[in-house]
């Protein structure tokens, strides 16, 4: 029996629901395989571009990483050479109020 349209009971349903869908199950293995033969396939080109993607973040990322840690040293060495020098001035003996 087929199913009467919507529009031609009167009433209307809710949520509306195609019921001419064909899910495409024709060729289902009952498996999915990454390596079903099918090099160009849709699911293999976005897994590719999600792999170069991934891979070009993390290239990114280092040399984002390189470039910080030298703004960290650049903006350490001061701080360092300060102590260095308050810890000898310190070490000599010499009182502050002189």
């Amino acid at each position: 029996m087929k199913p009467s349209c919507a529009s031609v009971t009167g009433k209307r349903s809710f949520p509306p629901t195609d019921y001419f869908f064909q899910s495409g199950f024709g060729e289902w293995r009952g498996f999915s395989s990454p390596y079903d033969g099918d090099e160009g396939s849709d699911s293999r080109k976005f897994h590719n571009f999600c792999r170069e993607f991934i891979m070009e973040s993390a290239r990114e990322r280092a040399k984002e990483m390189a470039v910080f840690a030298l703004v960290v040293v650049v903006t350490a060495w001061p701080v360092i050479y300060m102590l260095v020098t308050v810890m000898k001035l310190l070490s000599k003996g010499r009182p502050l109020g002189n």
